[in-house]
């Protein structure tokens, strides 16, 4: 059980350095830590486990985590602070993919060690890749309109815009997580698996974005109620 204690303690660790980084920076905080945590699912996501009954790939819940900034900036700073988010995680991917590739095409030093572990990390092939980059890109943006197309239903349908908070966040975050289980599977591993693996593959990772997004409910309420610190000008 140790994987899946690991996992949980990661989670909410990691959901609640999200809501402190609000409380201490306001947005800034939140667009850094999207920067960040999309780099670093990127690596994390390399590394295969076993937990709680399913083989799956660790950077789930960093990439999840991504989704709670946008929902949190879409609850308290509107659309178009969570829509510069994304536009900051997509940049901070794309730098990210860039430049760790060219790391490769350097020749080493006969008396470099790093070099040989640097290759087996980061020679992800293009597919991968531009799978990833694509989907991250496509799925955030709809999260965003997602949850502002939901918060127009709620708000006309029960005539209060800060009720049925939890409707408008797993809402979208579930449907744009569904989207981005299916589309990167099959854009990456088309081909290479048969149908009934693919369709297996889609589904223990969609069970695991279930999980992530209900649980990060408690959070967006969590960061509506805190007032983070005026940014400086």
């Amino acid at each position: 059980m140790r994987n899946e204690y690991l996992l949980i303690l990661s989670l909410v660790g990691i959901y609640s350095i999200v809501v402190l980084a609000y409380r201490v920076f306001g947005r800034s905080g939140l667009y850094c830590w999207t920067a960040f945590a999309t780099i670093a699912a990127n690596i994390e996501a390399l590394i295969l486990i076993d937990a709680f009954g399913m083989e799956q790939t660790l950077g789930n819940i960093l990439f999840a985590s991504t989704f709670l900034v946008t929902d949190i900036l879409s609850e308290t700073c509107g659309k178009r602070s969570a829509q510069k988010a994304v536009n900051i995680g997509i940049a901070a991917s794309l730098c990210f993919i860039v430049i760790s590739q060219l790391w490769l095409l350097y020749v080493p030093s006969p008396n470099d060690w790093a070099s040989p572990a640097f290759h087996t990390i980061f020679s992800n092939t293009p597919r991968l890749v531009i799978a990833s980059f694509l989907v991250f890109a496509l799925t955030q943006r709809f999260d965003v309109w997602a949850y502002h197309k939901w918060w127009e239903f709620t708000k006309q349908r029960f005539g209060d815009s800060k009720k049925y908070l939890w409707l408008r966040n797993n809402g979208s975050t579930l449907i744009s997580q569904l989207l981005n289980t299916v589309l990167f599977t099959f854009g990456a591993f088309l081909g290479m698996y048969d149908m009934k693996t693919l369709v297996s593959i889609c589904i223990s990772s969609y069970l695991i974005f279930i999980a992530t997004s209900l649980l990060d409910t408690p959070f967006v309420y969590l960061a509506r109620k805190v007032e983070p610190k005026e940014e400086e000008l």
